[in-house]
C-alpha cells in the first residue's frame, strides 16, 4: 500500500535511507560516501520541502520516494527501499504512483554515475540520460561541484492522457 508519509515516520525513513545507502559504500567516490549517509537532521530538513511516499508492507513502510516541484520541473530526490524488500517491485510502484502525481512535464533525477543499479532503474522505466546534466543539476539541485562531477542526471517527459516519453 502506498501513502504519504508523515513527521512520525521519519525514524523509519531514517533507517530505509541508511540501510538502502549501504549500496553504495565502495562504489560512489569515497569522498562522498559517509554513515550515516542521511542524518537525521538532513531527513527532517528535507521534510519541510520533499513530499514522501512510502510504501507499507504488515503495516510498516519498507520503501519511500519523495519528489519536489521546482519551477518547470518535478525532482525525484530520494528513492529508497530497504535491501531484503527489494527486486519485489516496490520502487516500480512508488514512481508509477508519483508519475501519476506530476504536475510538470518533466520528471528529472539525479544519482551517483557509477550506482548502475539505479541508473538501469530508471532507464528500464523510460527514463534518458541526459547530456545536459551539469547545467541540471546547477539550476536545479543545490549540491556541491564533486557531486556534481559524479552524478548524472535522467528525465521523463510527460503529457497528460498520453502515454510518457522520454526527453
Amino acid at each position: 500500500m502506498i501513502r504519504k508519509c508523515r513527521a512520525g515516520d521519519a525514524r523509519r525513513m531514517y533507517l530505509i535511507i541508511n540501510e538502502a545507502a549501504r549500496a553504495y559504500d565502495g562504489v560512489i567516490p569515497a569522498d562522498r560516501y559517509h554513515q550515516p549517509y542521511m542524518p537525521m537532521e538532513e531527513l527532517e530538513e528535507e521534510m519541510k520541502r520533499v513530499t514522501f511516499y512510502g510504501w507499507e508492507e504488515n503495516g510498516e513502510l519498507v520503501g519511500i520516494m519523495g519528489v519536489e516541484p521546482i519551477e518547470d520541473v518535478t525532482l525525484i530526490r530520494h528513492s529508497y527501499v530497504l535491501p531484503w524488500w527489494q527486486g519485489k517491485g516496490i520502487g516500480r510502484r512508488l514512481l508509477n504512483h508519483v508519475r501519476e502525481l506530476v504536475t510538470t512535464s518533466r520528471l528529472l533525477v539525479g544519482t551517483w554515475a557509477d550506482a548502475r543499479w539505479a541508473i538501469a532503474f530508471y532507464q528500464k522505466h523510460g527514463f534518458r540520460r541526459l547530456p545536459d546534466k551539469d547545467e541540471l543539476l546547477k539550476k536545479y539541485w543545490d549540491i556541491p561541484q564533486r557531486q556534481i562531477e559524479t552524478s548524472v542526471v535522467l528525465g521523463l517527459h510527460i503529457e497528460k492522457g498520453t502515454k510518457e516519453s522520454p526527453r
